[in-house]
């Protein structure tokens, strides 16, 4: 009898190499993902430059991907329902190519803005549909570490778009060709996705595969009666998405402009936040597990955040630094943009890292898919109002490199949301030390691992 002939109960589970290797194409997908979102930061200044755009316009290239998003996001996760995983990965993986063509294809801004309102249209949903994939490769074995090495490898995708004006230095002559370049990195994603689904189709008739689970969907019900600590928990995310995101995508074009670096130079002080994400997220979340006191943790990641922008703004360059960094040569950069990006850095491995698993103390178990729907919704609509405004701001009043003192409004209003950040931790803080508390103080693995000892 073979394992084909078996029921799906009976069968033996994937061997562990095969699991290794289911996450290492989907892996792949998600790289192809994110350097796909973010390679429009880098030629910013080229579509300015080239084809006249305004910032309003630059940041609308930000603003439909989001807007798209947010209408994913209300459909709920009903295709990977309906089609499984291995057939949602692939249909979004082939969303994603189309809407990489669609952006490259032409510099007409319609025709543009179809491109990265279709690349929101298959890029959000692409990594709901790996993460449930994970779910249903790892669950009960080592589904923490797969999924922290999915986002390491994906995170990696950023960190190649951001330093592609470095390693793809003559893609950068004209602003097309980074972006097919970018439509050729996105085939890695539909190769990935491919060779998942013929892995998933294999072992579908040879081993015994996990449930995957209900996917994380918005349930309307019920809305109301989550507790002010979640709210304020959304609240957080809301501003800290609004601040980080739009800044990463203008923020190669600041340099070059306001600071008179050059794309090379801007793009790795770019790289310094999902590099940094990469390494202290894990650390940061080891940590806070074994001392608790989460909502302090984000107070103090909103706190570090409040400065930097008026400190990149209005504090002199410092002296410069050099850097050589292997396959990218050498670099030249002021000492206080480094120290300002570093410290952003851990801002933005700090706060995710408590945020996003704090909502587990705070809601039950059975809310907690419409609670994450619902942040991530609440996410996307700040991220897709913040990019138009602060191009809006940016032409107002007329930032470049003539004008370099035009970008302070817009920093200014990065510090406003990052107050608000503090704020809304600060309130989460306070909330946490009354009589409601959720334990996101106090709880910590020696702890549970006590009490689950006692029962």
């Amino acid at each position: 009898m073979t394992a084909d002939s078996l029921a799906p109960s009976a069968r033996p589970l994937p061997p562990p190499f095969y699991r290794w290797v289911v996450l290492l194409f989907v892996s792949l997908a998600m790289f192809g993902n994110y350097y796909v979102y973010d390679s429009m930061a880098p030629v910013f200044d080229l579509l300015k430059e080239r084809l006249a755009f305004s910032d309003q316009q630059l940041g609308l290239l930000y603003t439909v991907y989001s807007i798209a998003a947010i209408l994913v996001l209300l459909a709920g996760g009903y295709v990977i329902d309906r089609f499984g995983t291995k057939r949602s990965i692939a249909l979004f993986a082939v969303v994603c190519v189309v809407a990489a063509v669609v952006t490259a294809a032409t510099g007409r801004l319609p025709v543009m803005l179809s491109g990265r309102f279709l690349l929101g249209l298959g890029s959000e949903p692409l990594i709901v549909a790996v993460t449930t994939a994970l779910a249903r490769w790892f669950k009960g074995k080592e589904l923490s570490l797969a999924f922290g090495l999915n986002l390491t490898i994906a995170r990696l995708g950023s960190v190649a778009a951001d330093l592609s004006p470095s390693w793809a230095r003559p893609f950068y002559r004209d602003w097309q060709s980074p972006l097919w370049l970018a439509t050729a990195i996105a085939g890695i994603t539909l190769s990935a996705a491919l060779l998942y689904w013929l892995l998933e189709h294999r072992a579908e008739g040879r081993y015994q595969l996990g449930s995957a689970g209900a996917v994380d969907r918005l349930e309307r019900g019920g809305l109301y009666s989550f507790s002010a600590s979640y709210w304020y928990i959304v609240a957080l995310c809301v501003v800290f998405y609004s601040v980080v995101f739009p800044f990463r995508a203008f923020a190669i074009k600041y340099f070059i402009e306001a600071h008179g670096a050059s794309r090379e130079l801007g793009g790795l002080l770019n790289s310094m936040l999902p590099f940094a994400a990469m390494v202290a997220t894990p650390l940061f979340g080891y940590l806070v597990d074994r001392v608790g006191r989460r909502s302090l943790f984000m107070t103090l990641g909103s706190l570090l955040l409040l400065p930097l922008f008026l400190g990149a703004t209005y504090l002199p360059p410092g002296r410069e630094v050099s850097l050589w960094l292997p396959f990218l040569g050498q670099f030249t950069a002021p000492l206080t943009l480094l120290v300002i990006m570093a410290l952003l850095g851990i801002a933005f491995s700090l706060i995710p890292a408590v945020m996003w698993p704090s909502v587990a103390y705070i809601v039950e178990e059975r809310r907690l898919g419409s609670a994450y729907a619902l942040m991530t919704l609440c996410q996307q609509v700040g991220m897709a109002f913040v990019p138009w405004f602060i191009g809006v701001l940016n032409d107002r009043f007329a930032a470049g490199p003539a004008n370099p003192a035009g970008y302070a409004p817009g920093m200014w209003l990065f510090t406003l949301l990052a107050s608000l950040g503090l704020l809304f931790s600060f309130l989460l803080w306070r909330a946490e030390h009354g009589p409601r508390a959720h334990g996101l103080e106090t709880i910590t693995i020696r702890k549970e691992e006590e009490k689950q000892g006692d029962d």
